[in-house]
This record gives C-alpha cells, structure tokens and sequence, in this order.
C-alpha cells in the first residue's frame, strides 16, 4: 500500500508546550509516523471491468436483475479499499485526536493531519490552513453563509447566486437575508442551460460582496466557467464561492487556476464516506471570519471572561472530528488520482455524450441541459409520464436514477417543470449500463 504521509502535528505540541502557564512540565513529544492500515489500492490505466471489481456493490442484483447504479450525483458507491480503511482504523488505531498523548492518539493524529495534507494537494491549495474538515458540503456552504455574513456583509450587501443552484447555496443566503437585509440577486440562463454572462456582469455595483456559483449544476450537468466569474467578481471588489460538490469527483480541480475564494466539497460524492466533507478558504478570508461553532477543538484558552480561539484551520473545527472519514476521504483521493482525473473526466465525458445520443432517439423524451461543456448527468422528461412513475418502474428492471426537483426547485420552475428523472453517472459507468436505461424507458414508455 502507499504509505500515508508522515505529518509532524505541531499542534499536539503546542498543547503540551502550555503546560508551564499551569504549573507543569514541558517535555517534547515524539509524534509518531502514521501506522501502515493495509488496503488494497489498484495502480492501473483506465481499465474498466477491473475497476468495476474494487466496487462489491455493483454485482448485486435488485429485483432479481443486475443492478443498473445511475444516482451517482446523490452518493457514489464506495470502492473496497475506503470501506477496508474505514474498518481497519477501527480495528487498530481508534483514538480521539490531537490532545492525546498515548500512542493511539498520536497515531490517529497523524493520520488525520495527513488527510488534510492530502486533500490541500489534491485541490492545490497553499496550505493546510486552508482545508477546514466540515460533515459536507452543505455544512460547508452554511459555514461560509453564517462566518462570512457576519464579518464581511451588513444590509443592503448583495450576494450573487445563479438560476441553477443546489437548494444548499440559496436558503443559507436567504437565512442571513431574513437575518442582516443582505440583497440576494440571480444570474439567469438560456434554454441550453448556459449561463448568461452578460446579465451576470450587469449584476455587479459597489454593494455587491460575493458570488456563489455551482462548478456543474446537478441537474443540467453544465460545466459553469468559474474561472472567467472568479475575473468577474474580482474585477468588481467582489468575493467568489465555488460549490464544487459535483466537480471535484469528475475532473482535476486546482483552487488556484479557478482563482476561487471558496471552494466546498462532499466525500460521499468523491467515493469516500458520508458525513466529511471539506471547505477551502483562502487564508487571509478565513483569518477575518468569526468561529462557526464553539467548543471542543476550536479553543486555545477558555475562562469565564473570555475564550481566545485556535489558529486555522482548527478555529472552524468545534468538537471531535470525523478522524476516521478523513482518513477513509484521503484513501478515496488516492483512489481516484491513481487511476488519473484527467482519465476518469474523459472516460465520463465520453459516456455522458453517448448517453445523451442515445436518450435523443427515444421518442417523446426531453432532455434538459445541452450546453456544450457538460458532465456527467443527463436530465429527462419522457411525453406524460410522471418522473416519479418512471423511477419506480425503471427499479422494478433494477435501474436506478433519482427523480423529483433535485434541491433545485427555482431551476424546476425556469424549465417549467415540476419535476425531471435524472440519470449520473461515476467512474465505474458503462455504456452497456445506459443501453439498458434506454431499453428501460422504452419498455416503460409503452405502458403509457
């Protein structure tokens, strides 16, 4: 296996170094180097049936048919070596991090500082202090929304959004409306789900402190071009949010050609496990925000009259972290970068555009979303047939898609819909699985 990096925790260290403000001893700690957790990690080119095989859960049938996974924008599946190091940290190395002096905790220690390492080289961010571990990217946005808000907007403050954001980047704005009287504007788009750049610009006065842009939307797939609204923004004195929950899965992310000032994401969504997730924040931002949570972690001094917080990231960290997700979250990243971003975003984008051929033939069936750069999932409407309906009976054939409003209901109302079936697609995808959609919706089709 690859050895996790070894991180010397200074933290630790420095915890111990204030011993003497109460009396006690300093001496130094010897941090240990991260255990070797042994899991199985396939250094391959793109090869899909041996990819296929790291992932148990693909050959289950449902309904007595082999399972069809297309609800990856929900969840990915989880490749054998994340759920082996998830049990395996149980199994040897279970400890409550950073103020533990026994060797289980240092041990643990490492390995979560070592994630953190891991995930700010996976995304290009200058350092650690940059990478705040959060339960996702919900978490993340809300984070940003509360911290933000309150050292940077007063009322009459203008945050810009777009028509297609995940409900997670619209009520955490609404909320601090409600809160402060901050301004929320909305970016539109054309029928192609493109979005439109020119009355994105016209949004910007003097007033205006931040943008919250979806890397790709959920439900349209569209690839946003956040680099040239990052120049936007910045041109204007204005910040900029990227939700990349839906990016960071499927193509090479660096924070720094995005020249983005947030950036969230979701482990669950990048083959890793539920309930981590990740906000990058550039340094001097985070410095200026207030703590989002206290207690726990995010303290260095606490008395009655006052409490002084930690340095970053931890100050955003209140109460245990998730050590163990993290750990399991910088397994997935191996995961992925050893079979190649650039690898896995052609493979999907390739399957994408053959999805999207072969659902156009299909009569009846409107698909929505067909801008030029698009990733990854395809959104659909089949005649009179509810999508709710469709889902069900497309499970009966054991195929499995999401339908409803996606969290993203003002999107629904500007598409005119109440609701689309959604098909997402992951690493793992095959075009023999979307054949079997469309044979699926054919099938379905006829019934009606």
């Amino acid at each position: 296996m690859p050895r996790v990096p070894r991180v010397r925790h200074e933290r630790l260290r420095l915890r111990q170094g204030r011993a003497s403000r109460y009396g006690g001893q300093v001496r130094p700690i010897a941090v240990s180097p991260p255990p070797d957790i042994p899991y199985t990690l396939h250094t391959m080119t793109y090869n899909i049936e041996s990819i296929r095989k790291d992932f148990p859960i693909l050959g289950r049938t449902v309904y007595d048919r082999p399972l069809v996974y297309l609800d990856n924008a929900a969840t990915t599946q989880k490749p054998r070596c994340v759920v082996e190091a998830i049990a395996n940290e149980y199994y040897s190395v279970n400890a409550n991090v950073h103020r533990g002096v026994h060797f289980l905790s240092q041990q643990a220690t490492d390995l979560h500082e070592a994630a953190r390492e891991r995930v700010r080289a996976f995304i290009g961010a200058r350092s650690t202090a940059e990478i705040v571990f959060t339960r996702g990217t919900t978490e993340s946005l809300n984070l940003v929304a509360t911290s933000f808000g309150e050292a940077f907007l007063k009322a009459g403050d203008e945050v810009i959004v777009t028509v297609m954001e995940h409900h997670s980047d619209i009520v955490p704005w609404q909320l601090l409306r409600d809160r402060k009287g901050i301004v929320i504007k909305v970016v539109p788009m054309d029928d192609a789900g493109n979005l439109d750049l020119s009355a994105y610009a016209r949004l910007f006065t003097p007033r205006t402190r931040l943008v919250c842009v979806a890397h790709v939307s959920n439900v349209l797939g569209t690839v946003n071009p956040v680099s040239r609204m990052a120049e936007i923004a910045h041109a204007n004195g204005a910040y900029i949010l990227v939700d990349g929950a839906q990016s960071v899965p499927h193509m090479h992310i660096d924070v720094q050609q995005l020249d983005c000032d947030f950036l969230t994401f979701s482990g669950h969504k990048v083959y890793g496990p539920t309930g981590i997730g990740v906000l990058y924040g550039r340094e001097a931002l985070l410095e200026q925000m207030p703590p989002y949570q206290g207690g726990g972690e995010m303290i260095a001094r606490v008395t009655f009259e006052k409490t002084t917080y930690e340095r970053l990231p931890f100050k955003f960290e209140a109460g245990t972290p998730d050590y163990v997700g993290t750990h399991a979250l910088a397994t997935a990243i191996d995961y992925v970068e050893a079979l190649g971003m650039d690898a896995i975003a052609d493979y999907e984008r390739e399957l994408t555009r053959y999805a999207m051929a072969r659902l156009a033939d299909i009569p009846d069936l409107h698909i929505y979303g067909t801008a030029e750069v698009k990733d990854a999932v395809v959104a659909f409407n089949v005649g009179h047939i509810h999508p709710l309906d469709l889902g069900t009976l497309l499970d009966r054939l054991g195929i499995a898609i999401r339908t409803g409003h996606h969290c993203a209901q003002p999107l629904m109302a500007r598409c005119g819909v109440e609701g689309m079936a959604r098909a997402s697609f992951a690493l793992y995808n095959t075009k023999a699985e979307v054949d079997a959609l469309a044979e699926g919706i054919e099938r379905v089709r006829k019934m009606f």
